[in-house]
């Protein structure tokens, strides 16, 4: 949650669809070498790793812009909302729920972490019976 000045509409879609393209590609190797790596795991470590990682990059970059100002928007554009939102939104979500924190905000902090988890499994549940019932 922090806001970018939009003085160009066009850069700011191709700065974010840029770093979208080498976040998602990202994503994709870094898991399947490790999955590769780990092949007789069941434990899903390829994802888990990516977006504990995407965690702890976003935790710092975000940290650097707040505390010294020191990533400009552009910036911010290309490597948090493109890179970081397409390596993995778990990230995303983690940073948000922390700001409610952070802000004062701890019942909204709560409501975010059980809404999402409880409402993802539902939703993944329900896409999942819907396409198994056709």
């Amino acid at each position: 949650m922090f806001r970018i000045q939009h003085d160009n509409p066009v850069k700011s879609f191709l700065l974010i669809g840029l770093g979208g393209f080498l976040g998602a590609t990202s994503r994709w190797l870094l898991a399947q070498s490790i999955d590769r790596w780990l092949l007789h795991s069941r434990f899903p470590y390829g994802i888990f790793a990516v977006n504990i990682l995407g965690c702890l990059v976003i935790g710092y970059v975000m940290g650097l812009a707040h505390a010294r100002d020191a990533v400009p928007d552009h910036a911010r554009l290309l490597f948090v909302v493109g890179f970081l939102g397409s390596f993995t939104t778990y990230s995303t979500f983690s940073w948000n729920t922390l700001e409610l924190f952070r802000t004062g905000h701890p019942g909204y902090a709560v409501a975010n972490l059980a809404a999402t988890v409880v409402a993802g499994m539902l939703a993944v549940w329900l896409g999942y019976s819907l396409a198994t019932r056709i």
